[in-house]
């Protein structure tokens, strides 16, 4: 079970968290009408392929990747997006594209765009289309302790 495994570790590290079930979504954006929350406290969680090597990227829901400031920011040649067969075995207890932003629990390294810094609470999947999980952004840090850069542009919704 997916879920039990992210709240056991944020239990051990006593963070404080909400879990909130929702209808069956599959976007994050989907998510965050289902679960009532606004679009930029939504976090998604996506996988990169930058220069061969697999990085999870976390970012606000209403931004969209910009590949161009990802190579830029980490001196990469190459970046893309990772296809799921590229990735789904690394995360065997959650639903595919479902996937929480600790990477650090699945020995990838944690991405976070700048802008995600800014919010006092994120929410993101907890490893199924129907649950998330709501918590402190700055526990999330320190606990994921992932490294910030510049990487997203906002979207227009």
């Amino acid at each position: 079970m997916p879920l039990s495994r992210l709240t056991e570790y944020l239990d051990d590290n006593d963070k404080k968290y909400v879990v909130i079930k929702h209808s069956k979504a599959f976007t994050a954006q989907e998510v965050a009408a289902s679960a009532h929350i606004p679009g930029r406290e939504m976090a998604k969680t996506v996988i990169l392929k930058v220069d061969g090597d697999l990085k999870m990227l976390v970012l606000p829901s209403t931004h969209d990747v910009d590949f161009d400031q990802v190579k830029e920011q980490l001196g990469a040649k190459e970046v893309s997006l990772a296809s799921e067969d590229e990735f789904s075995g690394m995360f065997p207890d959650c639903e595919v594209g479902a996937m929480p932003p600790f990477g650090n629990l699945y020995d990838m390294e944690v991405l976070v765009a700048e802008s995600l810094t800014d919010d006092e609470e994120i929410a993101f999947n907890a490893g199924t289309h129907r649950e998330l999980v709501r918590m402190a952004y700055q526990d999330f840090e320190d606990l994921a302790n992932p490294n910030i850069v510049p990487v997203s542009v906002k979207h227009h919704y």
